[in-house]
């Protein structure tokens, strides 16, 4: 049996299908190639503002270069928000009010340059997932992250936000999705950082990295995307370690969302070969 020809404008027609990777940058890296991100409006994570040194300082004037940057940037825009040093399941009255106000200073953040996304992180660890039913009056986490997030939550609707809870340890793909639905709100939805997915799969026998796209389901709203070998936490570029991207690409059209798709690589000059990577297998671009 023939096989249809492939053509310039099939060809063409094929690759604007793919779906538009977008990145993780800071204001830095962001001008180097702002050119490249407003050419195809690509989505645009700033990971500026997750410093306590940032946000305690003139974050201001760091929010006001970035709206200066991204004058002509009409994708969607989000903000990795403030992580280090505490747990949103914190059970400590003091430091809940420390997660508070980190949470508060990320939503000024937001509403300063008109970001739409806060990423923050679980709070789920393995110990928790190996003793969440030995010690079930001990594992609080969804009473805990409700004292800590819900006025962030109330916040983020007001401002049309959306918080994504990215798996770090999280050894089951489903309990923070349920996690998020708790919640009831369109303001709470999950992200899948691949890495992590995959670090845990490896190291503490959790799924596979598209099992976790599968169990957020239409609940996903944000993907960062880099490649890792299941030991640590490398960030590197597609093809440096061993996800089975075929895997989560296929898994993503079963999502039943559109979640924002960000490149999130430690080398950021790595970004644009990596788009170009993945448009090569046609998967992405």
């Amino acid at each position: 049996m023939n096989r249809p020809m492939s053509t310039p404008e099939t060809a063409a027609a094929a690759e604007a299908a793919l779906p538009v990777l977008g990145v993780c940058l800071p204001n830095d890296d962001i001008e180097a190639q702002l050119d490249w991100i407003v050419q195809d409006q690509r989505d645009l994570e700033v990971q500026d503002f997750f410093s306590a040194e940032v946000l305690d300082g003139d974050w201001q004037a760091v929010a006001a270069r970035t709206r200066k940057l991204l004058a002509a940037h009409t994708g969607r825009l989000g903000i990795h928000g403030p992580f280090w040093g505490f747990s949103l399941g914190t059970m400590d009255p003091l430091i809940r009010d420390v997660v508070r106000k980190r949470m508060d200073q990320g939503l000024d953040v937001c509403e300063a340059i008109g970001a739409t996304q806060m990423v923050i992180h679980s709070p789920a660890t393995t110990w928790d997932y190996n003793n969440r039913h030995h010690l079930p009056g001990a594992y609080r986490m969804f009473d805990n992250v409700h004292a800590s997030l819900e006025a962030a939550v109330a916040r983020a609707e007001r401002l049309g936000v959306v918080l994504v809870l990215e798996n770090i340890e999280d050894k089951d793909p489903a309990e923070r999705v349920r996690l998020a639905e708790s919640f009831g709100s369109d303001a709470v939805r999950v992200s899948v950082d691949t890495g992590h997915a995959h670090y845990a799969h490896r190291s503490t026998g959790a799924p596979p990295v598209d099992h976790y796209i599968l169990a957020a389901g239409d609940m996903l709203n944000h993907v960062h995307i880099q490649d890792a070998d299941g030991y640590a936490d490398r960030h590197w570029a597609p093809g440096m370690g061993d996800i089975l991207w075929g895997s989560v690409f296929k898994a993503l059209e079963h999502c039943g969302a559109a979640p924002r798709l960000n490149l999130e690589l430690r080398d950021k000059s790595g970004v644009q070969p990596a788009a170009e990577w993945f448009k090569a297998r046609g998967l992405a671009r």
